[in-house]
C-alpha cells in the first residue's frame, strides 16, 4: 500500500485558490514549491550551443511564473541517441557551461529544473540509430542496429555519465525518458524487443535495462538528487505492455531509486491521438491514479491537462501527487501565478492545436506557440514600452486584430479596435463550432480579458470606412479584416443547394443527409467533422465515448491498451473532393492531420482527388474523375474552396506614398494573405507589427 500524502510534511500555501495543486511537495532532501511540473518539450534551442542563452530566457520566464519543477527538452547521452544529427547532447565536460546558463536562470527565480535524458533509439533521424532489435520504425528512414551486450553496457555508462554531468551543470535532477516509444520503451515492449538473451523475453528481462540505468545513476549521484522516470502507462500499439507489466516495471523502478514516477501515454507511432485538442481533457488521469495506489513515491498525471481546475481536481481526488503540463507553459509562462491569484480568466490557454510546437519540432523548426508567439522567442519578440505613444486603429477583432491591438496597448499605445460584429473572435468563433476544437473558445475568452486589462477601446457593431479612419487622426491603421469566401467558377454555383462553409458553421443553415464538400484543405476537413457529429453526443466528448470511438482500454487488460474501436453508423454520407491530384489533407498539421483523416475514413467519407467540377443542378453535383463522368446525388454542395483577402480599407494599389506624419496603413492576417486560414501566422504578424510601431 502507498503511504498517505498526509504523512509527507508540507506547508500549504496561503492562497485559497487550488490548495492541492499549489501545496508544496516535500521529497525529503528537497521541497518543490508546488505540484505543477512544466513537462519536457523539445524546442529546437537545445540542439545548438549558441542558442542556450535563448533557452535560458525561455525557462527563466516560466520559473518566474511560479512553476514548481521544469523538465528540459530531451538531451541525448551519446551520439547513437540523437533525435537529429548533432542534436542536444551532454556527454563531456565542455557541454557543462552552456547548461549552467539554463540552471542559473531558473534558480535565480526560485525554481527547480531537471534535465531529461532521452535516447531516441530507433526513432532517431540519423544513421547511427540502435535499438533492442533491428526492427525499423515507421517514423524514421533509418533501420536500427540491435545493441550487443557490450553496446548495452556502454549505453548504461553513457546514461550515468550524462546524469553526473547534469549534476555538475547545476540541475536539480534528471528525468529518464522511458515512454513515447523511445529506446527504453523499445526494450520494455515485445513489439520491438525480440531478443532471446537476458535483455529480452520475460518482462523481468525486458525491464532490466531501465532498472539497471536507474540503479547506476542513483549510485553515481547520491541520495539528494531527483531522479524522475517517465513511465509508459498505455503504449497504444500492438505488442505493447499489459497493466501487470506496467505495474511490475513501476515497482522495480521505485526499488531502484526513482524519486518521482512521471507518466507517458502512447508511442509516437500509435494510431490513437493522445494530446491533440479533440482528446478530452485529463482523459488519462485515471490511469495515473491506478498506478499511484500501488506505489509509495509521488506519481505525476499528464496529457491534455491545460487548466488549473482540472489539475486541482486530479490531485484532490487522489489520482496523482503532481500534474505535468507542457504546452500550457508555451501558451502562458505565468500560468501558476495567475492561478494562485485567482486570475484564471487571464490564462492564455493551450488549445492543443500542435501547429507551432510539435509540428515545428517534427519539421526541424524552432518551437513556438500559436496563441503566444513569444514562446521560445523571448529575447527577440519583446513587449516593452514604445519610445513614442501612437494613436492606433485596428479594424477586425479576429485573431490577427486581437493580437495587434492588445500587444500595441501593452506597449503603451492608444488603441481603438473596431469590428462590425457584435462580439470578438472572427474565424475563431467559426473554428470553435468544430467537434474537438471547443478549446478555441478559451482563446476568445483570454483576448476578451486582455482587451479589458490593456485598456483597448473596443467598438463592436461598427463598420468603418477609410474616410472614417483618416478623419480619426490615427497615426497607424492596422487592417485585420480577414477574408471573404471565394466562389469557384462552376456552372450552377448559385443553385439553392449550394452553401458556403460560413453558411453551415456560422449561420447554421440546414444541411441534408448526402453532402459533397468542394475543397479538401483544413476547412473542408473541419466541415466534414462538423457534419459527422452525432447530435446525441454532447461536446466535448466524454472520456468513455472517446475511448470507445478510438478503441482505448484505460485498464490495459490487453497489450498496449488497445481494443476494437466502436464505430457507430455515420449520420451523413459525405464526399470530400479536391481538384489537386495530391493526397487529400496534404496541408494539414504534421502531427494532427492523420487524426482528421482517420475520423473521416472511419465514418465512411468518400475522398476523391483530381476532380473536375462540371455543374450543379437539381440532381446533384456532376463531376469528372479518373476520366469518367459521375453524378453525386447530394442534397447539398458546400464550398470550402479558398478565400480572398478582404482589404478594401487599404489605400488603392499605385497610390502615392503617404506623406511624413500622415496615417500609416498596415495589413495582417487574412487581409494580407488568404491562401489558407492560418491563425498561427495571423497572431504572430499582429504581435510583431505591434512591437514595431
Amino acid at each position: 500500500m502507498r503511504r498517505s500524502l498526509s504523512t509527507i510534511p508540507t506547508i500549504i500555501m496561503t492562497t485559497p485558490h487550488f490548495p492541492h495543486l499549489l501545496a508544496p511537495l516535500d521529497l525529503g532532501f528537497t521541497t518543490l514549491r508546488n505540484r505543477v511540473i512544466m513537462g519536457s518539450m523539445h524546442t529546437g534551442l537545445e540542439d545548438r550551443f549558441y542558442n542556450y542563452g535563448k533557452l535560458a530566457a525561455f525557462y527563466k520566464e516560466r520559473a518566474k511564473g511560479g512553476v514548481g519543477l521544469i523538465v528540459t527538452g530531451g538531451i541525448s547521452p551519446n551520439r547513437s541517441g540523437w533525435l537529429l544529427p548533432f542534436g542536444g547532447t551532454l556527454n563531456f565536460l565542455g557541454d557543462v557551461p552552456n547548461h549552467r546558463k539554463v540552471t542559473s536562470a531558473v534558480h535565480e527565480e526560485g525554481g527547480k529544473i531537471l534535465m531529461q535524458i532521452l535516447h531516441a533509439g530507433r526513432y532517431g533521424y540519423q544513421p547511427f540509430v540502435v535499438s533492442a532489435s533491428d526492427r525499423k520504425s515507421p517514423i524514421s528512414p533509418f533501420k536500427p542496429r540491435a545493441l550487443s551486450e557490450a553496446g548495452i553496457q556502454a549505453t548504461i555508462r553513457d546514461y550515468v555519465r550524462c546524469a553526473r554531468l547534469a549534476r555538475k551543470a547545476g540541475y536539480d535532477g534528471v528525468e529518464v525518458m522511458g515512454s513515447e516509444g523511445y529506446l527504453l520503451n523499445q526494450f520494455l515492449c515485445s513489439r520491438t524487443n525480440l531478443r532471446t538473451d537476458r535483455w529480452g523475453g520475460s518482462i523481468e528481462n525486458r525491464m532490466r535495462l531501465p532498472v539497471e540505468i536507474v540503479k547506476r545513476i542513483r549510485a553515481a549521484v547520491g541520495p539528494d538528487f531527483i531522479i524522475m522516470y517517465r513511465h509508459s502507462l498505455l503504449d497504444l500499439v500492438d505488442g505493447g505492455n499489459t497493466w501487470d507489466d506496467v505495474l511490475a516495471v513501476a515497482k522495480a523502478l521505485q526499488h531502484a531509486g526513482v524519486t518521482i514516477l512521471n507518466t507517458g501515454i502512447g508511442w509516437h507511432e500509435a494510431r490513437v491521438p493522445t494530446i491533440v485538442t479533440s482528446v478530452p481533457r485529463a482523459a488519462f488521469a485515471s490511469v495515473a491514479g491506478r498506478l499511484r495506489r500501488e506505489v509509495t513515491i509521488p506519481v505525476v498525471a499528464s496529457n491534455r491537462i491545460n487548466m488549473p481546475g482540472e489539475a486541482e481536481a486530479i490531485i484532490a481526488r487522489g489520482d496523482a501527487d503532481m500534474v505535468s503540463m507542457a504546452r500550457p507553459f508555451l501558451a502562458d509562462p505565468e500560468f501558476v501565478v495567475k492561478a494562485a491569484a485567482g486570475r484564471v480568466d487571464e490564462i492564455n490557454t493551450c488549445i492543443g492545436c500542435n501547429q507551432a510546437c510539435l509540428d515545428h519540432t517534427f519539421s526541424n523548426k524552432r518551437a513556438s506557440c500559436l496563441v503566444n508567439p513569444r514562446a521560445c522567442h523571448e529575447t527577440e519578440l519583446v513587449y516593452k514600452a514604445a519610445a513614442k505613444r501612437r494613436k492606433v486603429a485596428v479594424v477586425g477583432a479576429g485573431p490577427a486584430g486581437l493580437s495587434a491591438a492588445t500587444v500595441a496597448a501593452e506597449c503603451g499605445h492608444e488603441v481603438t479596435l473596431f469590428d462590425s460584429s457584435d462580439s470578438i473572435g472572427g474565424q475563431f468563433k467559426v473554428a470553435m463550432q468544430i467537434p474537438g476544437k471547443e478549446e478555441f473558445a478559451e482563446t476568445i475568452r483570454y483576448f476578451k480579458r486582455k482587451v479589458e486589462l490593456t485598456g483597448v477601446n473596443l467598438k463592436l457593431g461598427q463598420r468603418v470606412t477609410r474616410d472614417d479612419l483618416l478623419a480619426g487622426g490615427y497615426d497607424d491603421v492596422i487592417v485585420a479584416t480577414g477574408i471573404k469566401v471565394r466562389k469557384p467558377p462552376i456552372e450552377g454555383i448559385e443553385h439553392p443547394k449550394v452553401l458556403s462553409y460560413l453558411d453551415v458553421l456560422a449561420h447554421k443553415k440546414p444541411v441534408g443527409k448526402r453532402v459533397a464538400i468542394i475543397g479538401a484543405g483544413g476547412i473542408g476537413f473541419d466541415v466534414g467533422e462538423y457534419l459527422l457529429h452525432d447530435s446525441r453526443h454532447a461536446l466535448p466528448l466524454a472520456v468513455d465515448t472517446w475511448t470507445r470511438e478510438w478503441g482505448v482500454d484505460l485498464k490495459a487488460t490487453t497489450g498496449g491498451g488497445l481494443v476494437e474501436p466502436h464505430a457507430e453508423e455515420p449520420v451523413r454520407q459525405l464526399y470530400l473532393l479536391q481538384r489537386k491530384t495530391t493526397k487529400l489533407g496534404a496541408g494539414l498539421g504534421k502531427t494532427s492531420g492523420w487524426v482528421h483523416r482517420a475520423v473521416l475514413a472511419r465514418n465512411g467519407v468518400v475522398m476523391l482527388a483530381g476532380v473536375q467540377y462540371n455543374k450543379i443542378d437539381d440532381h446533384g453535383l456532376h463531376i469528372t474523375v479518373d476520366g469518367g463522368e459521375r453524378l453525386l446525388a447530394v442534397d447539398n454542395v458546400i464550398i470550402c474552396a479558398g478565400q480572398d483577402s478582404l482589404a478594401e480599407l487599404m489605400p488603392p494599389a499605385g497610390a502615392a506614398p503617404a506623406a511624413p506624419g500622415a496615417t500609416r496603413f498596415h495589413k495582417i492576417g487574412g487581409a494580407a494573405l488568404a491562401s489558407e486560414l492560418d491563425a498561427k501566422r495571423a497572431i504572430k504578424e499582429g504581435a510583431e507589427l505591434a512591437v514595431s510601431l
